[in-house]
């Protein structure tokens, strides 16, 4: 004997809501079962439990409810039944409960105050409405007082009361003057939550007579003023400052209690000078995340949608530079009840079990309590088969007495809910819902299924038969579904024939009959081929089908699938399709679809068209247009047009295109209406209403279109209704607060007739609105006001013409107007990746508060400091957008070794939200630029003396700098390499114990913690004997770089030379250098055609001494700039006139060199001639150069390179093209032709060079002069 299996107490009521999960009935949504299946009342619509009404306005106290049969309606006020017959004020809509009490024809709101309920009740039970407390609403006026004026010293604090009457409900407060204008608010001065004035300290500006506090009631649209106060301002000097002392709330401490899903508003205003700053704190916690808001000057702290969390203690902190006040404000959150698990509807059938939880919470934890039919559950009729458990009732083998409604009430002293759940016990015997005798079709081998929709209750068993007297199926060719459908997976021929679906259960049975018929399929027993076939033949495709002889078949063939052709070259044929006079327009893949009603197949095939052999001797052109147009059987909406083709010129005419003229609303332009095969000259054209039509034809051949022929008579059509709507319909707000509709209008022949106008609707979607709608003239847009920001719209727009409507439009789903983001992004981290590179990752924000479409987020970021310089610098901020729903992005291009900050901001349609807290962070080290330079000077005998300049980017703390150097024989092959750290703080060096004239290559850089950064080079000689080394080099390469440009300049110390170049390339790359020739023997060069904001490295050479070069320099171009001067360079007027200077300048050269030959040559001459310079010119500025010489202000080189000393003397250690070289020893003067005066004139005593003789730039003018 099997044992019996204890459930514990505590799992009964678990295994009992499964019981019920299990058994409790599907009512099938079949409207007629609907109608005859009895149900209990169910409240539908009610007024909410609060409900103030306008006392000048009748009260309407809502109460809907449906049930099987129709339910009955009741009231009670204030708990006792409510008589409504016996009140000629009241009356009850029909088939609702719903209650009028007339107060416009004579009746007093305050007659009704009381708390309402409404009961609906039928034979199957009674459901019960809330508690309905009905006020009116009060605006009452505010009290006669006496307002002093307000004496008040400047910089005291001030708080200005407004104490508004008490309302229902209370009244909305702010301040204003008496010309209705608001009055400015600050951190200085602002309103309180209690409507009160607050002046942190009052200032002269202050002084007015007309502070005005108004009281608006919302309920009655009516608002009061209080009478106005003065307040008056007297200085006192000086103004004495004073540290913060809260002015509300007041004391250490205070408590505040707020419910669960509320907003949370705290407030602190203080009173100082300087006006203090408010922050807030929780003590021991965080502020929640996207739900705290600061609000009034950060006086205020939200918090929405709070919960038990948020409970804790909030300290507000006002401070200025004296000191700071704080209050601590102990939060409590309590909570109304809410659901946890609502009672649900329950039906049953008779001897079932089944359950109803009634499930809630709160704080303080709600009592539970019942009640059966609006009776508490303990005084109510008893049932056998009901037990209450608590939160639960359960109900054991129930019977169809044991329907009724049961209310659960959850209630604490913050609030309550009330449930209604019915228990709905059905004795109905089976139905079958599908229809007797349905037929079934399907094909051979293709599943059929066989439906038996059934209700009944108990629920019935179905059972499945074959033929009248057949036996029951079984077995696993046949599966049975929960809904009574049979399934046959696989059906055959043999299946066909009647199907019985039995439903039985205790109280009753019933049977129904459906016809299976089994289909042979469709196949295409002769499918298309390929084929070829020559320009202008003839070609078939073959489709022979077979099919069942019961079905009928439809043939459609398809060019490249699309449509064939409209062309009388396709004739479809029973089993075949043929071109005729094929084209090369004809050449693709052909389809035959073959379709029934139950089934579908196809084939295709390709059709390659190739050249006709060619006739030699004929002329080909294009057709003569059409002639003898005939308009005939003119119609409303049609027209037949016919023509006389013109000669086709040896190219068979392919087609007519069809075009026509409006001369009613476009006269003058031609449209396309239709083509038609050249074999076609007759055509039925459909019209469109109110159009004044013209037709003209165009014939086509392979050669191209004829002239249009001459056009038809006109034809003008009547007017009709709109046959369209406006397309493209848009709804997308331009303001927070609107709604703009556009669309795109009808084209003048679209109206169908006179007075084109459009008819605009809308209304929120997912809202249970009626449509708005309004008729506009004939324009495209249309902008609804008032409309909640960022909600979507249902939209259709319908044209409408004197004669009526278009059909009824589509829908589209627009969006009012977006707003700015109310909430920044939060849980901003950084997490630094390199010294150059960070990621940043952040929360995104809710989509409700980015109130718009989301495009992204953006990071600002900016360098506060280097942390090698702890100097600040201009900020400058960049800027990344992050597209969609993103949380995190990479921030490229930073600056090692440096502070940074950033913060992020969500975007929207409309703009940017608020930006989050902003985030410091910092990056590491890196590897610091090469020194900025690197200058030798000083050479003796066997030392040398560099100096440096630091990098222009440490990109870290420097430790040191790495000089290495090695020497370089005659043959230019390097010795070996001594290496020399330096300490980072030095910034020159002597090196000693040199060998004596010889040169050496210096490498340079510098280095911090990460490492070495890139180096600079540099060569030296060391003198012998005091005397010029023989070895030549090219230094101090200097750089003056643009935009696009950089001035290069160098010094030459050796042997005459003329044939310098220049090579440059981009700095880091390892790409070949870039070289440019110097023409002459000039110690400066301009590169043109740079990058602007890049890095260039540049090195000078002379040709002819073995690849000597100078050491590299590098450079960086100016960022790219728009400039708004003009470059004089290009004016025609600058042009004209430098073109004029030129021709004098030429003119002179020559008479100077006339002159000169007179005078023949003197040794210096000679001198002179042999190291002239080519371009010893002056150069314009304009062109980004400058001449070989200039004035004496310039203290420029005399010659290839040489310079002159800060003390207008010239030392041969500074030059090996001295003076010495023409004076023989001794030093001399240049004349104004810049001949040397020492050889012819005797003069031999020692004397300073005058540097603005030595360095002025010869010009033919001072030529000239020394020679009249």
């Amino acid at each position: 004997m099997m044992k019996k299996q204890h459930i514990p107490a505590s799992k009964a009521s678990l295994v009992l809501f499964l019981c019920q999960m299990i058994s409790a009935l599907d009512v099938p949504l079949d409207s007629k079962l609907l109608e005859e299946l009895s149900q209990p009342p169910t409240i539908t619509q009610q007024s909410p439990k609060d409900y103030i009404v306008d006392p000048r306005e009748n009260i309407v106290i809502q109460c809907e409810a449906k049930g099987k049969p129709p339910p009955s309606f009741s009231w009670t006020r204030n708990g006792t039944h409510f008589d409504i017959d016996k009140d000629a004020q009241v009356t009850m809509k029909p088939n609702s409960g719903t209650l009028v009490i007339n107060i416009m024809n004579g009746g007093k709101a305050e007659a009704y105050e009381g708390v309402y309920q409404c009961t609906a009740r039928n034979e199957r039970g009674a459901a019960i409405s809330n508690n309905i407390v009905i006020r009116p609403s009060r605006s009452p006026l505010w009290t006669k007082e006496k307002l002093e004026p307000n004496h008040v010293r400047e910089g005291d604090s001030l708080v200005l009361h407004c104490r508004p009457p008490v309302g229902l409900p209370p009244p909305i407060i702010f301040w204003m003057d008496n010309a209705f204008q608001r009055l400015p608010q600050s951190e200085r001065v602002s309103q309180g939550l209690n409507g009160d004035l607050y002046f942190s300290n009052v200032q002269p500006e202050d002084t007015r007579e007309d502070y005005i506090c108004y009281a608006r009631f919302n309920h009655t649209q009516t608002i009061q003023q209080k009478q106005p106060i003065s307040v008056k301002v007297f200085s006192t000097k000086p103004v004495t400052e004073r540290q913060p002392v809260l002015l509300t709330p007041t004391g250490s401490t205070s408590t505040k209690v707020e419910l669960r899903g509320n907003v949370l508003l705290l407030e602190c205003i203080a009173a100082g000078l300087p006006t203090p700053a408010i922050r807030w704190i929780k003590e021991g916690g965080e502020l929640p995340a996207n739900r705290t808001f600061l609000e009034n000057f950060k006086k205020t702290l939200k918090i929405i949608d709070v919960s038990e969390a948020d409970s804790g203690n909030y300290k507000c902190i006002a401070r200025n530079a004296l000191g700071s006040a704080h209050h601590v404000i102990s939060v409590t959150v309590k909570a109304a009840p809410y659901w946890i698990t609502a009672p649900r509807n329950l039906v049953l059938s008779p001897g079932e079990d089944g359950t109803l939880i009634c499930r809630a919470n709160g704080n303080p934890k709600p009592t539970i309590s019942w009640l059966a039919n609006g009776v508490p559950i303990a005084i109510a009729p008893e049932d056998p088969s009901r037990k209450v458990d608590g939160d639960t009732i359960i109900f054991s083998h129930v019977q169809e007495r044991s329907s009724a409604v049961y209310q659960c009430n959850a209630s604490n002293e913050y609030g309550y809910l009330l449930a209604n759940a019915f228990v709905n016990v059905l004795a109905e015997p089976p139905r079958i819902l599908t229809p007797a005798n349905k037929l079934y079709q399907v094909i051979a081998d293709s599943p059929a299924l066989l439906d038996c929709a059934y209700f009944g209750s108990p629920k019935p068993e179905i059972e499945w038969f074959k033929g009248v007297k057949g036996s029951i199926l079984r077995g696993n060719e046949y599966v049975f579904h929960d809904n009574g459908t049979l399934e046959i997976p696989v059906a055959q021929k043999d299946s066909t024939g009647t199907y019985t679906c039995v439903a039985r259960n205790e109280l009753g049975k019933i049977q129904n009959e459906v016809q299976l018929e089994v289909k042979d399929p469709t196949m295409i027993i002769k499918q298309p081929e390929y084929k070829v076939i020559q320009r202008y033949g003839q070609v078939s495709f073959e489709c022979i089908i077979k099919h069942d002889s019961t079905l009928v078949p439809t043939v459609i063939w398809l060019k490249d699938n699309d449509e064939l052709p409209d062309d009388e070259r396709f004739l479809v044929g029973k089993d075949n399709l043929t071109i005729m006079n094929v084209t090369d327009k004809d050449d693709g893949t052909y389809t035959c679809i073959v379709n029934t009603t139950l089934d579908s197949v196809s084939a295709s095939a390709v059709l390659t068209v190739v050249a006709a052999h060619p006739t030699p001797a004929i002329i080909y052109a294009r057709p003569n247009p059409p002639f003898d147009l005939e308009l005939t059987g003119q119609l409303e909406r049609s027209v037949e047009l016919s023509w006389i083709p013109g000669d086709e010129n040896n190219s068979p005419i392919t087609n007519f295109v069809i075009e026509y003229e409006d001369g009613l609303h476009e006269p003058g332009v031609w449209h396309y209406q239709m083509e038609v095969p050249g074999t076609q000259t007759t055509v039925q054209l459909k019209l469109s209403p109110y159009v004044n039509y013209s037709f003209r034809v165009i014939a086509v051949n392979e050669i191209g279109r004829s002239q249009p022929s001459e056009p038809s008579e006109q034809y003008l059509t009547k007017s009709a209704n709109p046959d369209e709507n406006p397309s493209n319909v848009q709804g997308i707000g331009s303001e927070p607060d609107n709604l703009v509709i556009t669309w795109e209008s009808l084209k003048g022949f679209q109206s169908n007739g006179p007075g084109l106008q459009y008819k605009v609707s809308w209304r929120q979607k997912d809202v249970d609105d009626e449509w708005t709608s309004v008729i506009v003239a004939n324009v495209s847009k249309y902008i609804v006001s008032g409309t909640p920001t960022f909600v979507p719209y249902e939209i259709k727009v319908q044209a409408l013409n004197d004669l009526g409507y278009a059909p009824e439009p589509s829908e589209v789903i627009g969006h009012s107007g977006e707003d700015l983001p109310m909430v920044a992004p939060g849980n901003v981290q950084v997490h630094v990746i390199n010294s150059t590179l960070a990621k940043v990752n952040w929360d995104t924000v809710p989509l409700k508060s980015v109130r718009g479409h989301l495009q992204g987020y953006k990071v600002y970021y900016w360098k506060v400091q280097s942390l090698s310089r702890r100097s600040r610098r201009h900020v400058e901020k960049k800027i990344l957008t992050f597209r969609g729903n993103k949380t995190f992005g990479m921030l490229p291009g930073l600056e090692p070794y440096s502070s940074y900050k950033l913060n992020v901001r969500v975007v929207n349609g409309k703009g940017e939200g608020p930006a989050s807290p902003d985030k410091v962070f910092k990056t590491p080290e890196g590897v610091p630029s090469s020194p900025s330079f690197l200058k030798i000077t000083n050479p003796t005998l066997d030392s040398l003396t560099l100096e440096w300049g630091s990098p222009t980017h440490p990109n870290g703390v420097l430790t040191s700098y790495i000089l290495k150097f090695q020497p370089i024989n005659n043959t230019h092959e390097l010795g070996p390499l001594v290496e020399i750290r330096i300490p980072a703080n030095e910034s020159s060096l002597i090196l000693k114990n040199l060998n004596y004239s010889t040169r050496y290559k210096f490498y340079f850089n510098a280095q911090t913690s990460v490492g070495s950064g890139n180096q600079i080079t540099e060569e030296a000689v060391t003198i012998m004997d005091e005397v010029q080394p023989l070895y030549p080099r090219i230094r101090n390469v200097t750089t003056a770089a643009a935009e696009t440009y950089a001035n290069i300049s160098w010094e030459y110390e050796g042997p005459d030379h003329a044939n310098f170049y220049v090579e440059y390339g981009v700095a880091g790359s390892k790409e070949d250098w870039k070289k440019e020739i110097v023409n002459g023997s000039r110690s400066f060069f301009v590169l043109k055609g740079l990058t602007p904001g890049t890095a260039y490295k540049v090195r000078v050479g002379a040709e002819g001494l073995s690849g000597f070069r100078s050491s590299e320099d590098v450079f960086e171009t100016g960022p790219a700039m728009a400039s708004r001067q003009v470059d004089i360079a290009t004016q025609g007027w600058f042009i004209g006139l430098m073109c004029a200077v030129a021709l004098l300048i030429l003119i002179l050269l020559i008479v100077c060199f006339i002159r000169r030959n007179k005078g023949g040559k003197y040794p210096v001459k000679e001198k002179e001639d042999a190291h002239a310079d080519p371009e010893i010119q002056p150069m314009k500025e304009d062109d980004g150069t400058f001449g070989e010489y200039s004035d004496a202000e310039d203290h420029k080189p005399l010659k290839k390179g040489s310079r002159t000393p800060s003390d207008r003397t010239v030392k041969k250690e500074d030059s090996d093209d001295s003076l010495v070289d023409y004076g023989e020893g001794v030093n001399g003067q240049f004349n104004e032709d810049g001949s040397f005066i020492g050889q012819y004139s005797g003069k031999k005593e020692k004397e300073p060079a005058e540097g603005n003789e030595s360095s002025e730039a010869p010009s033919p003018v001072n030529a000239m002069n020394s020679f009249v």
